[in-house]
């Protein structure tokens, strides 16, 4: 049986085991932006994660989009004022954001289902049983839908039919942490990252394993000293993948072979980008790293958010951009790191003994209602950001003249 722990149970462990002081999110210091950000419009999506550790990034498609709460409450919107075009409930609990394709939407539940939705309506089309929890977003290309579930298995089913087609079981350790990386295809060759710290490519077709490597060993004296999860995304990108084991290593990967170009010590659950010639990737201490992606070589490294349990970075133009436990977004030059605008997300929360009246401010110092799980995501000028609760605003993003 797979035993599931959530980042912050990882930290209180290690600092129990450790003789180092737990310390604490460094405090921002003052910042004259340098970019004009301009909320649009923010409105709730039911509950969005609440307690569960789930990123529910929103998803979309041209100026149309779609969120998901844990409770099975899908939401459409319009990019340009928020306007709800359509809502679904279903009777299940989410374990993934939403991804679609062009038919269809679909979604994977904490029950092990998936489950596919007509585009225009949210209305269910198929729903297929996996064999344990389905918190990795389900995968379309060509006709198939990749799926990973918890237990380490990865499925192809049918888009049309959500018939399974085939599945490729791994070996898993008995302890990882509350995550998993979602598979990644590139000519038709899915590659799959898991919790022994290895990265496992597929054929598309039937599932058949072209070759496996070792990205990461355990090392330690505990359970959770020899964590060696690969939770962040593989990154494909000129034949070559990028992959990083929490507690483990960077490498760069032969897409054709599995030959490991170079490694770096590296640890990281939130993942990475990737453009023409360097890396971004945040790390599981919250600094942010631009590296060669030629030989890993260190280029830059932005500090001033350390400890911040910083979201993946995602492009804007000439920007990195980030989001942390409490709620604040973070734009950086992409050629040095520096620090150029921030924002902080709203966050008010459901008051509980009182639901009819809404939400209430929540104005707690750390409040965990305001972090950012799910990786900002980025349409030409406008950003959008989903807070745990499900809070997701949209911004608006320029120079300054």
């Amino acid at each position: 049986m797979i035993r599931l722990i959530s980042l912050l149970l990882v930290g209180i462990l290690s600092a129990c085991s450790s003789s180092s002081p737990v310390l604490p999110p460094v405090e921002l210091v003052k910042l004259d932006n340098r970019l004009d950000i301009k909320r649009l419009w923010q409105r709730y999506i039911g509950f969005g994660a609440s307690d569960k550790y789930l990123k529910f990034a929103p998803a979309l498609d041209g100026q149309a989009g779609y969120s998901i709460d844990h409770e099975g409450l899908v939401v459409a919107w319009d990019l340009a004022e928020g306007h709800v075009l359509w809502r679904q409930q279903f009777d299940t609990s989410a374990g993934t954001q939403i991804t679609f394709d062009k038919q269809q939407l679909y979604f994977g539940t904490s029950r092990g289902e998936v489950l596919a939705l007509n585009k225009g309506t949210g209305k269910q089309v198929w729903r297929q049983q996996l064999s344990s929890e389905v918190i990795s977003p389900p995968l379309s290309h060509n006709g198939f839908i990749i799926v990973q579930t918890v237990d380490g298995r990865i499925n192809a089913l049918q888009a049309n039919t959500g018939n399974k087609v085939w599945a490729h079981d791994r070996n898993m350790p008995v302890l990882s942490l509350r995550g998993i990386s979602t598979p990644v295809i590139s000519n038709d060759i899915v590659i799959s990252g898991a919790d022994n710290g290895k990265l496992t490519a597929l054929a598309l077709s039937n599932g058949n394993v072209l070759w496996e490597t070792t990205i990461a060993v355990p090392r330690g004296r505990n359970e959770i000293e020899r964590l060696i999860d690969i939770d962040a995304d593989p990154v494909v990108s000129d034949e070559v993948i990028y992959t990083v084991a929490y507690q483990g290593r960077l490498a760069a990967v032969k897409l054709d072979s599995g030959r490991i170009l170079w490694v770096r010590d590296i640890s990281s659950y939130a993942g990475m980008v990737v453009d023409s010639n360097k890396i971004y990737i945040s790390d599981a201490e919250g600094q942010l790293w631009a590296l060669d992606r030629f030989n890993g070589a260190t280029l830059w490294k932005q500090d001033g958010l350390l400890r911040r349990s910083l979201s993946q970075p995602a492009f804007q133009g000439r920007y990195i951009l980030v989001g942390d436990f409490n709620g604040y977004l973070h734009w950086m030059a992409r050629d040095d790191g520096r620090m150029l605008a921030r924002t902080q997300l709203g966050y008010s929360i459901l008051d509980a003994s009182d639901p009819e009246s809404g939400y209430i401010e929540d104005d707690r110092q750390f409040s965990k209602t305001r972090n950012i799980l799910a990786t900002p995501v980025v349409q030409d000028d406008t950003v959008l950001a989903i807070t745990r609760e499900g809070l997701l605003s949209a911004y608006r993003v320029a120079d300054k003249e």
